[in-house]
């Protein structure tokens, strides 16, 4: 025999004054860039970082000078480069904050997947790697980058050291973090990841102009979209931090002639751009989700 719930006039009430549990939404599970953040924003950020950096870099210059210093010692190039990184990871913070207070994961700082990231890594990797040399091989591309010179690469021990932590660290954390992070985050929610891809590539080789050949600003563009789409596939930016500071590894290495260095390198700096920008992604923090409320219930009729 089967039992019938009471109707509902019937059934007990809550005592007077008891907290009812409201269960609170699930948290908003947007894909890669989905931050609510207007195309228009990348360009602004763009634009006021780089002009940030060269009003800052012109006072130093000339402060500098004052105090007898070249414009091109190397302490003050890497305090120049230092400055850039910060100024447009600052740039796309703030711009991002117009449209409410970011989180970590707004700008990918996000758990991967691991065996798919690393994959997924592995594949964009060697395919800029056969673009790369196919574009070498049709243009008969010899030169080797500068920058390191311009650092003083080839100086004592701690100016190497700060070349390295530059290059291998602090430049694919930062330029990640402005250039898929909000960049290509903002551009994909006007047509789509695809050509926010190829514009955010080919800004990304245009700022290379000056410390690359000329004739590699396309394979860097090139490994610009790989990395917008290692992003897009994973959900994650530390997969495009980590080949990043892979790339900038051996590219350091094989410009410096060195050999076992470069096999330091790729062990070290990896692990420590991926440390920074979980250390950076807990300082920004992450949407603080719907606790479960309690609302009074109401008393007896």
């Amino acid at each position: 025999m089967s039992s019938v719930p009471p109707p509902p006039q019937f059934r007990p009430a809550a005592p007077a004054g008891a907290p009812v549990p409201v269960p609170a939404p699930p948290p908003p599970s947007a894909p890669p860039g989905r931050a609510g953040w207007p195309p228009w924003l990348s360009l602004a950020a763009f634009a006021a970082g780089f002009g940030i950096t060269i009003v800052l870099g012109g006072v130093v210059i000339v402060g500098a000078g004052a105090f007898g210093v070249s414009e091109n010692a190397a302490g003050l190039n890497i305090g120049l480069t230092l400055m850039q990184n910060v100024a447009l990871v600052g740039a796309a913070y703030a711009f991002a904050a117009l449209h409410g207070r970011p989180a970590a994961a707004d700008f990918g700082l996000r758990r991967a997947p691991l065996w798919r990231s690393a994959g997924l890594l592995l594949a964009v990797w060697i395919g800029f790697f056969v673009l790369s040399a196919i574009w070498a091989a049709a243009l008969g591309l010899h030169e080797q980058q500068d920058l390191p010179d311009e650092l003083g690469a080839d100086g004592p021990l701690a100016n190497v050291l700060a070349v390295v932590v530059l290059i291998t660290v602090v430049a694919p954390l930062g330029e990640e973090l402005f250039f898929r992070g909000f960049f290509f985050g903002a551009l994909r929610n006007w047509r789509g990841p695809w050509l926010a891809a190829v514009l955010t590539g080919l800004v990304f080789g245009g700022i290379h102009v000056g410390s690359s050949p000329v004739g590699y600003l396309v394979p860097l563009a090139f490994f610009g979209i790989g990395l917008c789409l290692l992003y897009e596939w994973t959900g994650s930016l530390y997969p495009a931090i980590a080949l990043h500071a892979l790339n900038n590894s051996i590219a350091l290495g094989a410009n410096l002639h060195w050999s076992w260095q470069i096999a330091v390198m790729i062990v070290v700096s990896p692990p420590c751009a991926l440390a920074c920008a979980w250390l950076l992604g807990r300082a920004i923090g992450d949407r603080q989700r719907p606790e479960t409320v309690s609302a009074p219930a109401p008393g007896p009729v």
